[in-house]
C-alpha cells in the first residue's frame, strides 16, 4: 500500500498483531545488522545485538507510578510488528532536502500500558506508552544500558542540573563513572574496534530530560539519572532561577500519552553520526493545522561576541540605534539575512521598558526596508512574566524572531516552557533561537520557527577559557550535533595558534586558524548561522566575506569525505546545484588526498580557501585560490595545526 500526504511518501510493508506468552522477542533492522532481544517474564528488559556482537546485555527498563511498576511482573497481552519506510520532506532542511524513515518496530502490549521499539538500520529507540483515564505521576523510570566491557566514553560531565548543557567530552573509562558523576545527552560510547554508539533521547515533551550517571555495583553499566520536579526556587537575578527543593516525583502528566524515546545510535564509521537523522525522525511531526510556510533560514550578524567593537565611523559605538543600522548595512550589503539585539536593548526584568539609546521600532523599520530581519534577544524568565505582552509588542513591531536565554534546566516545567514559547511564538510567526539550553530533541521538527537551539560549548567561551579550540570543533560534529541544529556561533575574523591565543573579554579572538573557522560553516549544522565577529573586521577581509556571503545555511545532499572523532572531518554539501566543502582538524597537521567523485559529470569551478604556508605561525595567514575540476581529479590538501579549508564548486559547462 502507498499512498502520498502532506508531502510524505508512506510504505507499510508488514504488520501483524499476535497473543503471546514467550519470554524472548526478537527485533531486527531493516539490513539485519542490529538486533534487539526483550525479555517480558518478571522484568522487561532488552539486549542490543551489532553486527553479531552483543553490547548491552539484559537492560532493565520501567516506568515507577507509585502503586505500581509498569513493567516489573506485568503479563504480556499481544504484539505488534510492522516495517515502514517513509520518505520526509522537511519544512527546514538541515542535511538533506528529503530523509528516508526506514525502521521495523514492535509494540508489546500490556494492561494500560505499552512498550515500542524501534530498530533503524543506524540504531534503536524504545519508548513508553499509556493508556490511564486519569493523570499520573512518575516517582521514577528505570533506563539501564549494561554494556558487555569497560568501554571509553565521551563524558559530558555535570556538576548540577543547573546548567548550560556546555560541556567537555571526557574521554573516560566506564568504569570511572560511578554513582557520584553524571553528565548530560548526547555521550559517545567507543567499542574499540571502530564501532561505536551515542546515546541521547528524543520527543521530550512535558517531561524531564535523561542523564547518565554510574551504578556503583557493575563498573560497566550506566543508568538514567532525571530532575525531580521542582517544589521550590528562588531567583537570584532576573535569569539564575535556582531550584532549592524538589518533589519526589520526575513529573505529573497525562495518564494518556507517549513518552519520550530512549536513543542509542550506533556506527562502525564515525562519518555515519554526522549524516544521521535519527532524532528528527523519532520527533512528533509539526501540527499539519499551523502553517511554518513564512519560517526563512538565514545568517544573522551577532553584536554580542564582539563586544560591539566597530570603529571607523562617525559615532560612538555600543547599544544604540547608530550601531544596529550600521549592522543592518553591513547585513544588508552582503545578503546576510537578520541582525540580533542582544543585551543591553531592554530593561533586565522589563521587556516593555527599552533603553533610551535604542529606537527598537525604528531599527527593526531600518531593517525591513534593507531587507534584514530583527531577532531580539530576551532572558527567559522575563519573557515567561510577560509573555502575551511582549510577544504581541514584538510582533506589532514587525521582529522576525526572539533568542530566548538562559533555562539552563530541563526538568518538567522547563521542559513545558520550550513547548509554549515555540508555540505562541509560532502564533505570531516569530522564529525561536534557544540559548542556555538542553540539548535538542527534537522541537526543531514539531515546530520548525524553532530553527537553532544552543546547548553547546560555542565560539563564546573564547572570552573567557580555551574550551572552544579545534579538538572541541572536531569532536562536536559526532556527538552533540547529532541531537540537532547547533549554533556554535562560528566566524572570528581574529585567529590564533595554540601558544599564541589569550582570552579577551572586549577583543575576543579564536584557536585555529581563518579557514577553520570559514570550514565550521560547512561542517556546524544551524539554519540560523551567526556571523560572531564585527562588521568593521568582516568589512576588512572581503575574500573571506566571498565566502560567508554565499555558503548557505540548510543543505539539499550531505556527504562525508573524512571524519574521525576528536580527529578531523571533512565534509561536502550541496544547495542547489553548488556544492560547500569544508574541512576541519585539531591541533595536529594533516594531509588528505580529496576525491571529487561525488560530483557529477561535467566541467566545475573550484573557489578554494586554505591555510597559507605560514598558518603554524600566524593562524590569520590563509590563501585563495580557483582552478576548474572535473569528478575525476584528485587534489591534495594540507591542514596547518588547528587548520582548515573550505570551498565551493560551481558548475561552469557540460562534459562527457
Amino acid at each position: 500500500m502507498k499512498f502520498l500526504k502532506a508531502g510524505i511518501l508512506l510504505t507499510i510493508i508488514f504488520t501483524a498483531s499476535y497473543s503471546v506468552n514467550a519470554q524472548d522477542i526478537k527485533v531486527l533492522s531493516p539490513n539485519s545488522k542490529i538486533e534487539v532481544r526483550i525479555t517480558t517474564l518478571e522484568r522487561l528488559a532488552y539486549s542490543l545485538f551489532f553486527e553479531g556482537k552483543e553490547i548491552t546485555s539484559n537492560s532493565l527498563i520501567s516506568l515507577d507510578l507509585g502503586e505500581s511498576v509498569l513493567g516489573r511482573n506485568s503479563k504480556l497481552l499481544k504484539t505488534e510488528k510492522h516495517t515502514v519506510n517513509q520518505v520526509i520532506k522537511p519544512v527546514v532542511k538541515q542535511k538533506f532536502e528529503s530523509i528516508i524513515d526506514n525502521y521495523n518496530e514492535l509494540e508489546l502490549f500490556f494492561k494500560n500500558f505499552s512498550v515500542v521499539f524501534r530498530v533503524y538500520n543506524d540504531g534503536i529507540a524504545y519508548r513508553f506508552k499509556t493508556n490511564y483515564e486519569k493523570e499520573i505521576t512518575i516517582y521514577n523510570e528505570q533506563v539501564e544500558f549494561n554494556f558487555n566491557d569497560d568501554y571509553k566514553i565521551f563524558f559530558p560531565e555535570e556538576k548540577s542540573f543547573m546548567s548550560h548543557s556546555e560541556r567537555l567530552y571526557l574521554p573516560v573509562k566506564l568504569s570511572e563513572v560511578t554513582s557520584k558523576r553524571f553528565c548530560s545527552l548526547p555521550a559517545l560510547i567507543d567499542f574499540n574496534d571502530g564501532k561505536k554508539a551515542v546515546i541521547t533521547e528524543a520527543d521530550l515533551e512535558d517531561y524531564a530530560g535523561m542523564y547518565l550517571t554510574g551504578t556503583g555495583i557493575n563498573s560497566k553499566s550506566l543508568v538514567g539519572l532525571f530532575p525531580f520536579y521542582p517544589a521550590r526556587d528562588t531567583a537570584r537575578n532576573d535569569r539564575d532561577i535556582y531550584v532549592v527543593e524538589r518533589k519526589e516525583y520526575i513529573a505529573k502528566t497525562s495518564g494518556t500519552r507517549n513518552f519520550p524515546w530512549r536513543v542509542i545510535v550506533l556506527s562502525e564509521n564515525d562519518s555515519d553520526f554526522i549524516t544521521s537523522t535519527i532524532i528528527y525522525k523519532l520527533a512528533k511531526p509539526q501540527d499539519s493545522k499551523i502553517d511554518f510556510s513564512w519560517v526563512k533560514r538565514g545568517k544573522v550578524a551577532w553584536d554580542w561576541w564582539n563586544f560591539n567593537n566597530i570603529y571607523n565611523v562617525d559615532f560612538r559605538a555600543g547599544v544604540n540605534t547608530a550601531t544596529y543600522k550600521y549592522y543592518i548595512d553591513f547585513a544588508s550589503k552582503y545578503g546576510i539575512e537578520y541582525v540580533i539585539l542582544d543585551e543591553g536593548w531592554y530593561k533586565l526584568g522589563n521587556l516593555l521598558e527599552l533603553n533610551p539609546e535604542m529606537d527598537v521600532e525604528e531599527i527593526i523599520r531600518y531593517g525591513k526596508e534593507k531587507n534584514v530581519g530583527i531577532i531580539l534577544w530576551v532572558i527567559w524568565k522575563t519573557l515567561d512574566d510577560q509573555l502575551t505582552e511582549a510577544l504581541d509588542q514584538f510582533a506589532k513591531w514587525g521582529a522576525a524572531g526572539i533568542k530566548v536565554d538562559f533555562m539552563q534546566r530541563d526538568d518538567q516545567p522547563v521542559v513545558q516552557y520550550y513547548y509554549k514559547i515555540a508555540r505562541e511564538a509560532a502564533k505570531r510567526k516569530l522564529l525561536v533561537d534557544f540559548h542556555g539550553a538542553y540539548k535538542p530533541t527534537g522541537l526543531y521538527r514539531t515546530y520548525p520557527n524553532v530553527i537553532t537551539n544552543e546547548g553547546v560549548k560555542g565560539l563564546e567561551n573564547s572570552k573567557w577559557s580555551e574550551d572552544a579550540n579545534p579538538w572541541m570543533a572536531v569532536t562536536l560534529p559526532f556527538i552533540r550535533m547529532l541531537a540537532g541544529p547547533m549554533d556554535y556561533t562560528p566566524g572570528a575574523m581574529i585567529n590564533a595558534t595554540q601558544n599564541a591565543f589569550r582570552y579577551i573579554w572586549e577583543t575576543p579572538m579564536s584557536q585555529g586558524t581563518r579557514c577553520h573557522q570559514l570550514a565550521m560553516y560547512v561542517n556546524f549544522e544551524s539554519p540560523l548561522q551567526m556571523l560572531a565577529d564585527s562588521p568593521t573586521h568582516y568589512y576588512k577581509e572581503a575574500e573571506c566575506l566571498e565566502f560567508l556571503s554565499q555558503v548557505p545555511t540548510v543543505w539539499d545532499d550531505t556527504k562525508v569525505l573524512e571524519a574521525k572523532v576528536s580527529e578531523y572531518i571533512i565534509t561536502t554539501r550541496r544547495n542547489g546545484d553548488k556544492w560547500y566543502i569544508g574541512g576541519m582538524t585539531n591541533w595536529t597537521p594533516r594531509d588528505f588526498n580529496l576525491d571529487f567523485s561525488f560530483l557529477p559529470k561535467g566541467n566545475y569551478k573550484i573557489d578554494i580557501w586554505q591555510d597559507g604556508i605560514n598558518a603554524d605561525r600566524n593562524a590569520n595567514d590563509y590563501k585563495k585560490l580557483s582552478q576548474e575540476i572535473t569528478n575525476e581529479t584528485k587534489m591534495n590538501i594540507h591542514l596547518a595545526p588547528g587548520g582548515g579549508w573550505a570551498a565551493i564548486i560551481s558548475k561552469v559547462g557540460s562534459g562527457e
